[in-house]
């Protein structure tokens, strides 16, 4: 039943699993620009995050992420991208927001929702993972505690 629900995730979210990221510019926390598309060609698993600094279950699936990132990436070489929705006066709350909690994500901008449309999110956190060979292995919304458990088994 699991396998069928996921399956069908991906046809409602209008991805496959062989899907490619869109070519789309956001800059990251620093103002460059990045080209999301090439965020899959390093040859190491990936994962993109979409979050709002105001949404509590993405503050909550951050935190527990960082607590295991480490491990993740000693054991898989993943690298984390975390995908601000933020816009207008939210947007400046980002920055404070990373620092503060020591995350060592990599965090893009994307407060006109260009990205987030292409993705075709349509509620946040969304979460997807990429293998290491750009294609896409899994994705889900929302958090519950101990989702982290399972994108790890999707990582390795």
């Amino acid at each position: 039943m699991k396998r069928i629900l996921f399956s069908l995730l991906f046809v409602l979210c209008g991805l496959s699993m062989h899907a490619a990221l869109p070519s789309v510019t956001i800059t990251d926390m620093n103002g460059h620009e990045v080209d999301v598309a090439t965020l899959t060609q390093s040859g190491k698993p990936v994962i993109i995050s979409f979050f709002a600094t105001w949404c509590k279950p993405c503050m909550r699936e951050l935190k527990a992420i960082h607590d295991v990132y480490t491990d993740w990436q000693e054991e898989t070489g993943v690298e984390m991208y975390i995908v601000s929705t933020d816009q207008g006066q939210d947007s400046q709350k980002v920055s404070p927001l990373v620092n503060g909690n020591g995350w060592e994500y990599n965090v893009l901008l994307d407060p006109n929702g260009t990205f987030k449309r292409a993705m075709n999110v349509q509620s946040i956190p969304h979460m997807f993972i990429f293998d290491s060979k750009g294609e896409l292995v899994y994705q889900h919304v929302g958090y519950a505690e101990g989702d982290e458990e399972e994108v790890r088994t999707y990582l390795r």
